[in-house]
């Protein structure tokens, strides 16, 4: 029996856009058995994951040794040192990771036997994620998450939305107003904006976020505008709340990653990251993004913001209303 065993262990939407790699996975070596390293929150996502047979979670004590097996390839979708050395610790006879012009840290290169073909880094993620198993001899197209929301779960959402005063019948509209880095987080005066021209639409608006500094941001939201936010939430209920949802409006984070996985429709508020390689990929879905000379910066933080401030509340706004009468 082959057995493979799936390196990346972070973030939350790098996760998320490495589950269609485990479905064609799945789909081409149906009898393996399939294996996934992951660390911190990523368990919530996994754990709702068909096709893998066992993670390794790595805040448990012998992690390491559990991870073993000479007979097994090691996947490596992060590209980094230090998955690349989880890949040798793990003792696989075949460690296969990305060229060195498609790793994060090149120097990674070093722990794998394998590589797969240079691939067009303009493209989107979740296809490079799957070009990584071309040298097993995979080649497919398919686009499949293999994702699903337990439905106990999804009742209990809808009795926490009950709570802030969601009467059942109207559409839920996630706005996602936080970002992990400060340089994708939209402005909160134009967020308030946004949502002082929803109040005519048949829709009930929440405030997400999720650390924090978020909460913070949608404080100051709640109180120009008195759109309620969500309580602290996990990562299965923030899960189970966007698949109950109609829209999802959000900056490049996990919520619209998860959004995308989900078939939730979303529009997208992208700064300095490409909206091509790490955006919806949904003919329905919209993207608001202005092209500036320093575009693509990949910065996790910049004085002048000028790619957010391109984008106006108007467009914002008008954007949702779209989506709400074309395709919701």
């Amino acid at each position: 029996m082959e057995r493979f065993l799936i390196i990346r262990t972070s973030s939350l939407g790098d996760i998320v856009h490495t589950l269609p790699a485990l479905a064609v996975l799945r789909k081409h070596r149906p009898q393996a058995e399939i294996r996934w390293v992951v660390g911190g929150k990523g368990k919530e996502i996994l754990d709702w994951v068909a096709g893998l047979d066992g993670l390794v979670t790595m805040d448990k004590p012998g992690w390491i040794k559990s991870l073993r097996g000479r007979e097994q390839t090691a996947l490596d979708f992060q590209g980094l040192l230090k998955s690349g050395m989880i890949g040798l610790e793990s003792r696989a006879r075949v460690r296969i990771g990305f060229h060195k012009k498609n790793l994060r840290e090149p120097l990674a290169r070093f722990f794998y036997n394998r590589q797969a073909e240079e691939f067009p880094e303009t493209e989107h993620v979740i296809r490079k994620n799957i070009h990584l198993l071309e040298p097993l001899g995979i080649r497919d197209t398919m686009l499949e998450f293999p994702l699903r929301v337990p439905e106990e779960k999804r009742r209990a959402i809808r009795d926490k939305a009950r709570e802030l005063g969601w009467d059942g019948a109207r559409r839920i509209v996630l706005f996602n107003v936080g970002a992990a880095w400060p340089s994708k987080r939209w402005f909160p005066d134009r967020w308030s904006a946004v949502l002082r021209t929803m109040v005519p639409l048949d829709i009930f608006p929440l405030l997400l976020w999720g650390t924090e500094d978020e909460r913070a941001l949608a404080a100051q939201i709640w109180e120009k505008t008195g759109v309620p936010f969500v309580p602290f939430l996990s990562i299965q209920e923030t899960t189970a709340l966007i698949a109950e949802s109609a829209l999802l409006v959000s900056g490049d984070t996990f919520a619209l990653q998860m959004a995308c996985a989900l078939g939730v429709p979303v529009v997208g508020i992208f700064g300095p990251t490409n909206p091509r390689r790490n955006g919806p990929f949904m003919a329905r879905d919209r993207v608001i993004y202005h092209e500036l000379d320093c575009s693509l910066c990949y910065k996790r933080g910049c004085e002048s913001l000028s790619c957010l401030k391109a984008i106006t509340a108007d467009e914002v706004a008008e954007s949702i209303r779209r989506a709400l009468a074309e395709h919701v």
